[in-house]
Formats: structure tokens, C-alpha cells, sequence
């Protein structure tokens, strides 16, 4: 009977989730991203940093003087724009995933502490957030890759590091009213541990809350990403990043335009994905929509 309720659930998830046009149009923006990125080494026509000086600045294949053998054309210094597009798709989301993995996993676990034992650990807690809260995350992430230095694996630990944050809050927030509900109360009456109940009572509670907040949060990692880049303080120019492909376009804004445009409409299009499809998310996981 368990196996036969469960199956309606689920269909009426995927039916909820999926009835909204823009939910659909997000999730196969994500799964385009996804793909890219699983498949950039086959399906990249050149190597993303061979570079050809003779073939630099070469326009779409679709105007005058475009070259069939280069889709969106070439950069200064004559590497396949569509290729580091291609590439590029690998690091926003190495970046995504990783980053809501730390954030998530150390926001999560100090919130759930902080909302369930209260006292002086909930003060600590809620003060040290507010002061982190004080600096604009950006700021705190420039400041921190200044000190250590730009690189993938650098920009996912601070990204990851500093967005804790943002789960800390609404984690605390929400265990603070389940820990007083009464299957709480009969857990703790039967003499459940509190790690017992805070794993097997609370968290499967939140789990709606933090799949949401984890999907805007991988949109808020990739355009942290795209900013540091831009800035020169993402990934190692040898790693093709949107964010570094859209700096290198500034100069050429008047002469050769695609530089920038196909970057930042790739940044713009994946956030807007999965912006679509966590808004999706959030009216599927709503328990009162769900028929």
C-alpha cells in the first residue's frame, strides 16, 4: 500500500512540476547546460586554446567573411568561440554544483544545530551570520581570491564558504518552528536522540525548503562566477569561463561584437534556466498545489 501511494505522489509531483510552460523551457535550458558540459571534449569542433592570429576576429560563418569551419566565429587571438562556449558550459557548472554542495552541506548542518539545541549556540550562530551579512558577498570573494590567488578550485571553496549563509538562515528559521510540532514532541517522548531526531524527523521536513533555495543558489554561483572572471579574478586564462570570454569582448564591442554578445547571452540563458525551473520546483514541492 506504501509502493501504491507513493506512485500518485509522484506523478502529481512531475505533473505539477511540469504543467507550467516555463518550467519545461527551464529544464531543458539546464539539461542543454548539462549536456554541454558532460560532452564539451566531443562535441567541441577545435581545441579551445589553439590559437590562430591569421583567422583572429573572424565573424559568425553566417555574415561576410565568416568561415564555415567556425560557427560563432573566432576571438583575438583566433580560437573557436564556439568550442570555449562549449567549455565554458564545463566551469559554470563545476561551479553550480560544487558550490551549493559546500554552502549547502555546512549551512545545512550549522542551521539544523543552531534552530534544534537555541541558547548561546542559536546567538553565535545568528551573530556571526549577520556579520558576514554586512559585507556584499562579492566584495568578500574578491577579497578573499586577492589573498589566495585566482583559480577554479579557489573560486568553488570561497564561493562555497561564504554562501553557508544562505541556507543558515532559512534552515535555522524553519527548525525552530518543526521543533516544536508534536511529532517532534512524541519523538522526543519515546527517547529518541536528538541526532536521531534532527536526521530522521526535521531534515526530511525541510527538504522541499532547501531544494529550492539550492536551485537559486547555483544560479547565484554562476553569475558570482562570470563576475570574477570578468574581473580577472576567476579561473586561469587557460580555462575557457563565460565570465573571462565576456572581458575579453569589452575592447571589441564596436568592431566585433560576437565576442561579447555570445558569452553574455549564454550567462543570461542558463540563469534564466534554472531560475524557470526553481520557481517550477518550488510550486511542485508546495504541498497545497499538489492534487
Amino acid at each position: 500500500m506504501i509502493a501504491e501511494a507513493a506512485a500518485p505522489a509522484r506523478r502529481s509531483f512531475v505533473r505539477v512540476l511540469f504543467a507550467a510552460p516555463a518550467t519545461v523551457v527551464g529544464a531543458c535550458i539546464v539539461a542543454l547546460v548539462a549536456a554541454c558540459a558532460l560532452l564539451a571534449p566531443w562535441l567541441a569542433p577545435h581545441d579551445p586554446n589553439v590559437q590562430n592570429l591569421g583567422l583572429a576576429l573572424r565573424p559568425p560563418a553566417w555574415l561576410a567573411g565568416g568561415d564555415g569551419r567556425y560557427a560563432l566565429g573566432t576571438d583575438s587571438l583566433g580560437r573557436d568561440i564556439f568550442s570555449r562556449m562549449l567549455w565554458g558550459a564545463r566551469v559554470a557548472a563545476i561551479v553550480g554544483v560544487c558550490v551549493v554542495a559546500i554552502g549547502g552541506t555546512l549551512g545545512i548542518a550549522v542551521g539544523l544545530l543552531a534552530g534544534y539545541v537555541g541558547g548561546a549556540i542559536d546567538s553565535i550562530v545568528s551573530r556571526i551570520a549577520d556579520m558576514q551579512l554586512a559585507f556584499p558577498l562579492v566584495l568578500l570573494a574578491i577579497a578573499i581570491v586577492g589573498v589566495v590567488g585566482p583559480g577554479l578550485w579557489t573560486i568553488v571553496a570561497t564561493l562555497g564558504i561564504t554562501s553557508w549563509v544562505q541556507y543558515v538562515r532559512v534552515v535555522r528559521a524553519e527548525t525552530l518552528a518543526l521543533r516544536e510540532r508534536d511529532f517532534v514532541a512524541a519523538a522526543r517522548a519515546t527517547g529518541a536522540s536528538p541526532a536521531r531526531i534532527v536526521l530522521r524527523h526535521i531534515l526530511p521536513n525541510l527538504t522541499s525548503t532547501i531544494s529550492v533555495l539550492a536551485t537559486f543558489e547555483v544560479a547565484r554561483a554562476i553569475i558570482l562566477e562570470s563576475a570574477l572572471s570578468f574581473l580577472g579574478l576567476g579561473v586561469p586564462p587557460s580555462i575557457p569561463s563565460w565570465g573571462g570570454m565576456l572581458a575579453d569582448g569589452r575592447a571589441y564591442l564596436d568592431t566585433a561584437w560576437w565576442l561579447g554578445l555570445f558569452p553574455g547571452i549564454a550567462i543570461s540563458t542558463a540563469v534564466l534556466g534554472v531560475n524557470l525551473l526553481g520557481d517550477g520546483l518550488r510550486d511542485a514541492l508546495d504541498p497545497r498545489r499538489i492534487a
